[in-house]
């Protein structure tokens, strides 16, 4: 447990921001809340006696500065990440404390790895991006899978999600990218991004019972594209989504997530299977657990407290499974995941 330690919580009055919070003050810390909108964040402190709301928004450097004042570390849940990851991370920089975020969007972590990684490793601090469920377990259970293998041929990350009620910060992020992109789809291989136009392929994908086989679209790229190649020597990376949950994501009229338990958790559930193959030989890791954005929390706060704890591998800018030791980090998020390693 945290004895009392302030951690910054960047747009804490979001869907994923609010289960951070909660996280936070199970594991003992004191979050500080830490957004643009003062009435949303004074109705979250409303709801949580006893912290204290820092209006601040990414482009008043000095309410930024106000906002980090005191804290050990902040996490920042308040996308699109491409418009406010620079802005927080440069504020974690003046204030000489770590800075994790839940970005899924690939361009916002290609340009954190870019922009940052001197700079932090020169200041003798931690950034870790994409530290939720899209990113950061798929890099962890690669890194569990890989164990002593130093490279692989190719690594599959399949995401078997029984549906997809995305929030409005999902569809945001989601609008943000395809501008970026021009509406091309990104794929990682032969040892880099690229973008292509080309139709991504429906196929199946013999998940581990009982969810057995499904159909999912390939090349359904998330944020594992940059994160596993960073520490990891795998020339292909590619995804796969079910798609019942492509078909939720993309229909506009698809409500967002609504609670079902007293943690405020959906009902969706989630099986990720990570195989990596190198020659004739493969490794398999996999997860399972409820509600992606729920399970974001003890991903991201389990990262600031070993990161405050000194239990970190690398300086600077790096990945969950670079940062951590992957198999101990993965066995520490239970009950909230459930993990499987087979090598």
């Amino acid at each position: 447990m945290a004895s009392g330690q302030i951690v910054a919580v960047y747009g804490a009055y979001g869907h994923t921001g609010r289960f951070v919070v909660a996280e936070l003050r199970d594991r003992g810390f004191v979050p500080v809340l830490v957004g643009r909108d003062a009435r949303k964040l004074q109705a979250l402190a409303e709801s949580h006696p006893g912290l204290e709301a820092r209006p601040a928004s990414v482009d008043d450097p000095a309410a930024l500065d106000r906002a980090l004042a005191g804290a050990a570390a902040v996490i920042n849940c308040a996308g699109p990440f491409v418009r406010t990851a620079v802005p927080v991370i440069e504020a974690a920089l003046r204030a000489g404390i770590p800075y994790v975020d839940v970005a899924a969007e690939i361009e916002a972590n290609v340009d954190t790895f870019a922009h940052f990684a001197d700079r932090a490793r020169e200041a003798g601090t931690v950034i870790v991006p994409a530290m939720a469920f899209y990113g950061g377990l798929g890099d962890l259970l690669a890194t569990a899978a890989m164990g002593d293998w130093t490279s692989a041929d190719e690594a599959h990350i399949a995401y078997g999600l029984s549906g997809w009620h995305p929030t409005k910060g999902t569809r945001a992020a989601g609008t943000v990218s395809g501008e970026r992109r021009k509406g091309r789809h990104v794929r990682y291989t032969n040892g880099k991004l690229e973008y292509h136009n080309d139709p991504r392929p429906t196929l199946k994908w013999a998940f581990p019972e009982p969810m057995g086989t499904r159909s999912v679209l390939g090349e359904f790229t998330m944020a594992d594209a940059v994160t596993i190649p960073r520490h990891l020597s795998i020339p292909e990376v590619h995804s796969y989504m079910t798609t019942e949950a492509v078909r939720d994501l993309t229909a506009p009229d698809t409500p967002a997530p609504s609670a079902v338990d007293n943690q405020g958790r959906s009902a969706q559930t989630f099986l990720v299977d990570v195989v990596v193959r190198s020659g004739g030989a493969e490794r398999r890791a996999v997860a399972t657990g409820q509600d992606i954005y729920a399970v974001s929390a003890p991903l991201a706060v389990e990262a600031v407290a070993r990161v405050l704890a000194g239990r970190t591998r690398a300086l600077g800018v790096a990945s969950a499974g670079e940062m951590f030791d992957a198999l101990d980090f993965l066995r520490a998020l239970a009950p909230h995941i459930s993990v499987e390693v087979r090598q």
